[in-house]
């Protein structure tokens, strides 16, 4: 059995689609699991409820903690902590094996026009230091031999069934209502993505490779240097229409976050917009062989789920 915490959305979907590959058991558990193959176990559960959690990884081989908590710092603060403390325990308990997915927000921001698996941890935001925390939480156990597991790192997404993502909402949206594009930071630095697909079929792949765990991956990830302006153009070129742009600066962004909550969690992380960003997936392409989708095809991909909906 093989279980996915925060199943559903634009990693937990293609994951579970992916696992077929892998097994015929597949649990989907979330607050409201949805099939994906037709045959899969779907647990509704409260993940901030570690007994809920300790039943739907009990009986698994393997678990993929998957799940998106709400974009808040307090929330993350008050809620990541306790809830991979409780998914750690039941793993260690049920002898199950964890496959963490995680982003590149605990790096060092003198890393980021380099990021490896074995970059500095130096957290610049307070998003960041909740993520160095599970890092550590993980890293721990495994190093005291108790955890079986591994990391699934991933830059930034782009790609279909993406909700709340930068290029699609802010770009991809404000194009096709013949608006201009948002952008943050500086248009001309460089900034690598991670196509939604590619990252989950290569956390299953990860997850059913026996000695891929106890280390941390980096997923499969643009090699292109692209400037953020360059992928607000090929999206543009996509939609056959001009790519405008109001680039808006942080002060503006600190207004808007007045009115719109999203937007006041937006300041501390502008630094990947003002510096290169460049995430490096070269050790999982030479081990496994693969590597990420080009940008034009995962711009059409993208373009075309958000245009048919």
């Amino acid at each position: 059995m093989q279980t996915i915490i925060g199943s559903g959305g634009a990693i937990g979907t293609p994951l579970a689609k992916a696992l077929k590959k892998y097994t015929d058991g597949i649990r989907l558990a979330s607050r409201n699991p949805q099939q994906v193959n037709g045959d899969d176990i779907l647990l509704p559960i409260d993940a901030t409820d570690s007994i809920q959690l300790n039943q739907a990884i009990a009986g698994s081989d393997i678990v993929y903690v998957t799940i998106g908590f709400p974009y808040n710092r307090k929330v993350w603060q008050n809620t990541w902590p306790p809830f991979m403390h409780s998914v750690i325990e039941a793993c260690e308990i049920n002898k199950a094996k964890l496959v963490f997915f995680d982003n590149m927000y605990l790096y060092d921001r003198k890393a980021l026009s380099q990021m490896k698996e074995d970059s500095p941890i130096n957290p610049s935001s307070k998003k960041g230091e909740v993520r160095s925390h599970i890092h550590n939480m993980i890293t721990e156990r495994v190093k005291n031999g108790t955890l079986n597991a591994l990391i699934a790192r991933s830059a930034d997404f782009y790609g279909p069934q993406l909700k709340n993502s930068a290029l699609g909402e802010m770009v991809v949206k404000k194009l096709q209502k013949g608006k201009k594009a948002m952008a943050f930071g500086d248009l001309n630095k460089i900034h690598t993505y991670t196509f939604t697909t590619d990252a989950a079929e290569a956390t299953a792949l990860l997850g059913n490779t026996p000695d891929a765990y106890n280390q941390v991956w980096h997923l499969p990830t643009t090699k292109e240097r692209l400037t953020n302006m360059q992928w607000i153009e090929l999206i543009a070129k996509e939609l056959n229409t001009q790519a405008k742009v109001q680039v808006v600066p942080k002060w503006m962004v600190r207004t808007l976050g007045l009115f719109i909550p999203i937007m006041r969690e937006f300041p501390e992380m502008m630094y990947q917009n003002e510096l290169d960003y460049v995430f490096d997936s070269t050790r999982f392409e030479e081990r496994f062989g693969i590597k990420a989708i080009p940008p034009e095809e995962g711009i059409r991909k993208m373009v075309d789920r958000n245009i048919s909906g």
